[in-house]
């Protein structure tokens, strides 16, 4: 009968345990750039995992209403959701129980998300998250503050040379209303862009005719900051779309101001990611092959203005190079615990024997305590 049981590893698809010494690792990263955000004058909060509904899914909550579980909570017999990003929840602790705190008002936050299903690259459905919300100014500055303060989050845990994407995901959106495109025209082209079909794209645009025509000749712009900012200068855009391009480039000035040597890349037509964005996004890669590390972009947070940025521990984890780990020290029985504390105040690792039976190697330890000191195994050796 016990042959038919499940094995007690076995976890649902998309959720893994995360062993030592990775999770020491990552809950390491996490407080590292928590560090950086409150010097900069961010506070946490720390939001529940799990709000009623409606108010969970409220504002810009309503965007990921398909990838909340939902409960019923046998207290209140309401239903309840379990939260699949952090920042809907940041900004209704900003319009309710922050609502007569000054602003622009800087918060930050670390927990855990949880989503219905996953994608075939990030199939994980337990989701780390770190981030910042900047809530009440609408101006490039606050948009570059909070990109830089990505970046200087990454360089504090040993990732350096990312590059910065920014999109304007309400670009094409502006472009077709003015060319009145709806229905399945609008949403053929909007398939052709996400797929990044320039032949397509062409088709489609010409026949809508312009200024949806415009959408080719920024969908090829796509690449490095100054010659997408060229292309957009270039273009006959309608006011909507041109105020649009505007801020870009100002949000872009406003970085290199601080950041000139940052690689900076702009995609004028991309717009998947969050809905709730309505200004720049933008995206952290770090170097090489490691990927997506951060998405943040302006959004509304109630009536106000805000931008944030989120950054995601596990890829983080893996990008970011391990600090090497204090020595662990063997403390045999019967030794003063004034020692071992001693040693623990240098950053050692102390791991205090419980029976004659554990040895330095049993318990993973590389040093003794002998005297007052920890000797490493191989000399007593």
């Amino acid at each position: 009968m016990t042959e038919d049981l499940p094995n007690p590893a076995l976890l649902p698809s998309g959720l893994t345990d995360l062993l030592p010494p990775e999770a020491a690792h990552e809950a390491a990263l996490v407080e590292a750039m928590l560090a950086v955000f409150a010097g900069h004058g961010y506070e946490r909060v720390k939001p529940p995992l799990l709000e009623f509904e409606d108010s969970l899914l409220a504002g810009s909550g309503h965007a990921v209403a398909d990838q909340t579980f939902r409960l019923m909570d046998p207290d209140s017999h309401r239903m309840l959701g379990l939260r699949a990003d952090t920042t809907p929840q940041v900004a209704r602790i900003a319009a309710t129980r922050l609502a007569d705190v000054a602003r622009p008002l800087r918060l930050s936050y670390a927990g855990q998300v949880l989503r219905i299903r996953g994608t075939q690259l990030a199939p994980e459905r337990q989701i780390p998250q770190a981030g910042i919300e900047l809530i009440g100014p609408d101006s490039p500055e606050a948009d570059a503050e909070v990109a830089l303060l990505g970046v200087e989050a990454l360089a504090a845990i040993g990732i350096h040379g990312g590059s910065l994407d920014i999109t304007l995901p309400t670009m094409a959106p502006a472009l077709l209303d003015a060319a009145g495109v709806q229905g399945e025209q609008r949403l053929r082209l909007a398939r052709a862009l996400d797929r990044k079909d320039a032949a397509a794209v062409r088709e489609l645009a010409a026949i809508a005719g312009p200024p949806a025509n415009r959408l080719t000749a920024l969908l090829t712009a796509a690449g490095p900051a100054d010659g997408a900012l060229a292309a957009l200068e270039a273009a006959e855009l309608p006011p909507a779309a041109r105020a649009i391009a505007d801020n870009a480039a100002a949000v872009i000035a406003a970085i290199r101001t601080r950041a000139p040597d940052l690689r900076i890349t702009l995609d004028p037509v991309e717009f998947r990611g969050l809905q709730y964005h309505v200004g720049v996004a933008f995206t952290l890669y770090g170097p090489g092959n490691a990927g997506e590390l951060a998405r943040g972009g302006r959004y509304r947070s109630g009536g106000e203005a805000a931008t944030g940025m989120t950054l995601y521990p596990d890829a983080l984890r893996r990008a970011a190079p391990a600090a090497a780990a204090a020595p662990r020290v063997f403390i045999p029985l019967g030794t003063d615990p004034v020692a071992a504390a001693r040693l623990r105040a240098q950053g050692f690792i102390t791991v205090a024997a419980l029976s004659a039976a554990d040895t330095p190697q049993r318990l993973r330890c590389g040093h003794i305590l002998r005297g007052q000191d920890a000797a490493p195994i191989e000399e007593i050796a």
